[in-house]
Formats: structure tokens, sequence, C-alpha cells
């Protein structure tokens, strides 16, 4: 099969997992799922291919079938999905793109889903001194109309220290800045699923440079990288 497409068996393979969810079926199976893991791995190699053309990554990380059940209520031991992270390369290129594949579920997703301490004060800070060229990025039509509104979990009132009357306190309040889109399943199995992938992780580079030019300077604009 081409490394550019998502075929309708790999989608089929998860939906069976999800209702098969259990060690036996897929000791059974296991063949299969590693045949549907290289298609897939082989897609996520091609997305990468193309970031390159647009970025630099520096790494491809397509996580493993096997859930981690020690801490979770939910027991069951594999994951229906398939999903890769993208790290892009140097200290001064910030943020990552995400890709699930799964059944009715699939999504991309990009931003900072976790900044440390350090950097989500310095985003904090930034943002309650001009808040300007990040209200810009968000509100442009053509970035709205691919990735729509910024999401991520926030605090319910102002972090301490900042004042909860800024005028930009719904953004001050963020501890996640990523974005999302979701498509059907129709949308992942045609050819052009790869195109409009890279087409949507083009489109947020806008706002990593802008968070790249943040995380990478102190609020007087001096770099901060050695």
């Amino acid at each position: 099969m081409s490394v550019e497409i998502i075929s309708k068996a790999s989608l089929d393979f998860l939906k069976k997992l999800a209702k098969n969810n259990n060690r036996e079926w897929f000791t059974t199976n296991k063949e299969a799922f590693k045949g549907h893991e290289a298609d897939v791995k082989a897609f996520y190699n091609a997305v990468m291919q193309r970031l390159n053309q647009h970025d630099q990554i520096e790494k491809l990380k397509v996580f493993r079938i096997y859930r981690d059940v020690r801490f979770s209520k939910d027991k069951t031991p594999y994951k229906a999905h398939f999903a890769g992270f993208f790290s892009r390369m140097g200290l001064e290129r910030r943020g990552g793109y995400y890709l699930r594949i799964k059944p009715g579920e699939t999504f991309m997703a990009a931003g900072f889903w976790d900044p440390n301490k350090e950097d989500l004060m310095r985003i904090r800070k930034e943002l309650e001194l001009d808040a300007s060229e990040f209200r810009a990025i968000l509100e442009d039509s053509e970035f709205k109309k691919v990735w729509g509104m910024l999401q991520g979990d926030a605090l319910k009132t102002a972090p301490k220290g900042f004042d909860k009357e800024h005028k930009d306190i719904d953004l001050i309040r963020h501890k996640q800045f990523i974005f999302t889109k979701i498509f059907t399943d129709k949308e992942v199995l045609s050819k052009d699923f790869i195109n409009q992938v890279d087409h949507s992780f083009q489109a947020i580079r806008p706002y990593f440079d802008l968070m790249s030019s943040i995380l990478t300077t102190n609020l007087n604009g001096e770099s901060l990288i050695a």
C-alpha cells in the first residue's frame, strides 16, 4: 500500500481491537497488528518528510499500543488507536505536532500541552505585558479556519501574582496553550488526508514562531540561548 494513505483495513482492525480489548484476542491477531502498525508508521514517516520541507523535526515518536494500567481504573491492556508526536529540532524551535488515528475520533494537535513552570511563567508574563501579537494570530481568519480557538486547561481565577482584572486574564489563566483539529473517518481514508495534515501543521507556524520567540528571550527581548 502507499505510505501516504491510511487504509480502511487499519481502521477496521482498530475497531475490532476496541471490541476485543484483551490479551487473548490480541495475541491471536498480533501478526495482523504488526502489519497495520508498519503501515501506519510508514504514514507517520511520510508526514515527517512533509514537515521537514517547511520545518526541522528532531524526532518522531510513534507511541506503543500497550497501555500503562498501573494507576488507571481502566484496565484494558491496549490502546485502540495509533498516535505519534513530532518534536521540533533545536533550542530555538519550541512546540510540537501530534496526530492520533482512531476510528471516529481522529484528531491532530499542536502547541504546548504541559509547559514547565518556568515556561508557563514566561508566557504569562509576556501576555501580561502585551498580548496583542498573540491575539492577532488567534484572531487571524485563515488561522481560525484551520485551527479554531485556543484550547487547554485554565485556572478558574487569576494565577498568583497576576491581576484578576487584567484585560488579558482570559489568556493568562491558561495552563495549556494548544489547538486541535478533528477529522472524520472519510477524511482519514481519503488520498488527500496527508495533504490536509501537512497544510494544518504549516498553518500553525506563526503561532510556533511567536511562542518560540517568547520562550527564548526575556521580557527585554534579550536571547536566553547561550
